[in-house]
């Protein structure tokens, strides 16, 4: 399922090639909508959209509440490509496949990553509904060698021994912590450590409590492939977790988790991680290295 598969620069480059002789934009901002999240890009403006089964090399995208488009547009001024809809290592994919589109988004020019998803928590303090700004991860698949920088190393894209130290760019997030603030959600804001599992099953009860002595404050099957890629290829990465639901921790307690459950809060909340994207996006910094749209 994941070593035997290699993808080569000129895959990555085909698709690349293919998306530019398709639309004219530009992107500098990546964003992947997690579950229920993927209202935000048809705020886009000025949007070509593709479905993941017409781009040439892109896997597909099975899962309820993951639109499987790729939208590109304008925010705020600044171009933007979307993921409505992400691939994840439970439906088969191998991990190569399912950041495919990461290192094709380097291609296109993109410096800056922003990843959302949908996750349970274990820290006590928080509740569904709240944001947690993803400070650090722990890769669960990933330190058993289930990782997507597995097999030979591609030199045009990065180091074979990448540094993950700071994979979660510090100043973006202290830059939503302030966007918070004036929008007034402050409250509902969080911030920790976000671990991947590979699911599609919840967590029992036991692997809960592992989690939580380990100092993970949210879980989720999705993101830490993406963001190893990512920084290996030196994008500039923001990450973002919904919190879903309370993972169960007790042998005493009656709830359990579902994914429609999970869907309900994303709408609930969708708009409020929309404003706080939005904002992000007007106000980073980017680092413009052709100047060539702005003045045509």
């Amino acid at each position: 399922m994941h070593s035997k598969e290699h993808i080569s620069h000129d895959e990555y480059q085909k698709t690349a090639d293919w998306l530019m002789s398709q639309t004219k934009h530009r992107p500098q901002v990546a964003i992947i909508c997690g579950s229920g999240l993927g209202t935000l890009a048809d705020t886009l403006k000025c949007q070509d959209s593709f479905a993941y089964s017409d781009i040439p090399g892109f896997p597909q995208s099975t899962v309820q509440g993951h639109a499987g488009r790729l939208v590109f547009g304008e925010l705020k001024g600044k171009t933007c490509v979307c993921m409505q809809g992400r691939f994840h290592m439970y439906e088969g994919h191998s991990l190569c496949k399912t950041t495919f589109p990461i290192r094709v988004f380097k291609l296109l020019g993109v410096e800056t990553l922003i990843v959302t998803n949908a996750a349970g928590s274990l820290a006590d303090g928080f509740q569904p509904g709240d944001i947690m700004i993803i400070k650090d991860h722990i890769n669960f698949p990933g330190l058993v060698g289930l990782n997507p920088l597995c097999g030979p190393n591609d030199d045009k894209f990065g180091p074979r021994f990448p540094a993950m130290s700071g994979c979660y760019d510090k100043g973006l997030r202290c830059l939503a912590v302030e966007i918070a603030k004036e929008l007034g959600v402050a409250s509902i804001l969080q911030e920790g450590v976000y671990a991947m599992v590979g699911g599609p099953n919840f967590e029992t009860i036991a692997e809960a409590r592992l989690l939580h002595r380990l100092g993970v404050d949210a879980v989720g099957m999705s993101t830490a492939p993406e963001v190893v890629v990512a920084t290996h290829c030196g994008l500039r990465v923001f990450g973002l977790s919904l919190i879903t639901n309370k993972v169960v921790k007790s042998y005493e307690d009656t709830e359990s988790v579902n994914h429609e459950g999970v869907l309900e809060i994303g709408r609930l909340r969708s708009h409020t991680v929309q404003q706080l994207v939005t904002e992000l996006i007007d106000r980073m910094e980017i680092n413009n290295n052709d100047n060539i749209n702005k003045s045509i």
